[in-house]
């Protein structure tokens, strides 16, 4: 089973896909680790979006060929690779599809009021969600960002609320 896990910035996708590890005995693919152990240290002050989603396609063609393999010995993965966009969702699902693997999409669905609370918390406390600070900055380009999954992606999903 590929599990995508949906939400916004700290909505609590980390924390969930934790979870759900721990009930699936399933391999979890967090981007932001990724991202910080693979990439940031290399940013520069110029590097931008483009930068970021370059690199982020890179590591999703490796967490792809593992999530083959994963597959043909019956280990669910779960992927809290962000999915901010519809067509990065399609993604998954085309690739779910093309290999004929069951695909769950979870989302998490949570007030930003909640979800800016629970970023500060984690940027002052550092715990074990935590990769890099998240500011109001980019906090707020997010939410422009994000594009809320469609009534038909959420149908046969699992969604969770406050």
């Amino acid at each position: 089973m590929l599990h995508l896990i949906v939400g916004n910035t700290g909505s609590g996708k980390t924390t969930y896909s934790n979870e759900l590890k721990k009930k699936t005995k399933g391999v979890l693919f967090s981007i932001d680790t990724w991202n910080n152990t693979l990439f940031l240290p290399d940013k520069t002050e110029t590097d931008g979006l483009e930068w970021f989603l370059e690199r982020i396609e890179r590591a999703e063609r490796m967490i792809l060929n593992v999530v083959t393999q994963l597959e043909d010995s019956n280990t669910d993965a779960i992927l809290d690779l962000g999915l901010s966009k519809f067509e990065h969702r399609e993604k998954f699902r085309a690739f779910a599809a093309s290999n004929g693997f069951e695909i769950q999409l979870h989302f998490l669905d949570i007030s930003k009021e909640t979800r800016w609370q629970r970023v500060q918390q984690r940027n002052n406390e550092k715990g074990a969600t935590f990769e890099f600070e998240v500011t109001q900055e980019n906090f707020d380009f997010m939410e422009n960002w994000f594009e809320k999954p469609t009534e038909n992606e959420l149908l046969g999903s699992v969604v969770i609320t406050e």
